[in-house]
């Protein structure tokens, strides 16, 4: 397994496999690499002659305010574990290989409709950020393929409509959440998690199961629904940023009629900002 940095080696590699008519698969992460990340590469694996992963913490998705500063740079760790799933490749750009220009300069990518609401009410230009950054890893790495968590529900629903919209020769594929024994579901950030916090979090999926759960039975009335989950995430000592449930394809909210339906979850645990999802049929 190779790591480079720059585009221009980058390019040069790429282009040695192209010629040798080999499939590229691109799994774009921020690092500090988890089961969850694993997963994924791993499922590229399966399906491309070569994987090439990305370490590169996107500025441009974080706000003010938000935990770009603290959140953790684990190259070492990283490529060891990138090694063993079977990874060929690693690009990890600093910031000036990606926004040469900086930030205020860099054109950037919109995806409207499906970035509305959720997390993109509470975080401002997030997915511009998000949108941004995997358009030009796409341009710089010309992946057959891509795979994407479905934790990241919403960026999942932005990426595909992006590379739909742009008409991107990419096939993104999601990959299913990697979770905890008590179900939490695994990301970066839990590391920020207090012990006592930690004992806390798994209340997220319990609160989206028992509210599937009075779906299921035939509760159709979704605000209602909303209402009390987060009144369960509070009592739980969890602060909700939202509880949104929605339809699976536009992500907005559900009606009586809609049957794939998806439960959207963000809250603060401490200083921390969890999400999470759970999709089923009615």
């Amino acid at each position: 397994m190779r790591t480079v940095h720059s585009l221009k080696e980058l390019r040069t590699i790429l282009r040695g496999y192209r010629q040798q008519g080999k499939t590229i698969g691109l799994v774009p992460t921020m690092g500090n690499l988890h089961e969850g990340h694993i997963s994924l590469v791993r499922k590229a694996a399966e399906m491309a002659d070569v994987v090439v992963t990305s370490i590169f913490v996107n500025p441009m998705q974080f706000g003010a305010g938000e935990d770009l500063d603290r959140y953790p740079r684990t190259l070492a760790e990283d490529q060891e574990k990138l090694s063993l799933a079977g990874n060929t490749l690693v690009f990890a750009p600093a910031a000036e290989e990606i926004y040469p220009e900086g930030l205020a300069k860099q054109t950037q990518v919109v995806v409207p409709d499906v970035s509305d609401g959720h997390c993109g009410a509470s975080r401002p230009g997030h997915f511009e950020g998000v949108a941004t950054v995997v358009t030009m890893l796409f341009n710089m790495v010309q992946p057959d393929f891509a795979v994407f968590g479905e934790k990241d529900f919403q960026q999942l629903a932005v990426i595909r409509k992006m590379v739909r919209d742009l008409m991107m020769p990419v096939d993104v594929v999601g990959a299913p959440t990697v979770r905890e024994d008590d179900g939490l579901a695994k990301s970066s950030r839990n590391g920020f998690l207090t012990p006592d916090e930690r004992k806390i979090a798994p209340a997220i999926y319990q609160t989206l199961q028992a509210t599937a759960g009075k779906i299921t039975d035939g509760r159709t009335d979704f605000e209602a629904l909303e209402s009390e989950a987060e009144e369960r995430l509070r009592g739980a000592g969890l602060r909700p940023d939202y509880l949104n449930i929605v339809n699976s394809q536009t992500l907005r909210p559900a009606t009586t009629d809609d049957t794939d339906l998806t439960l959207l979850v963000a809250v603060f645990l401490g200083t921390t900002r969890l999400i999470d999802n759970l999709s089923l049929t009615r």
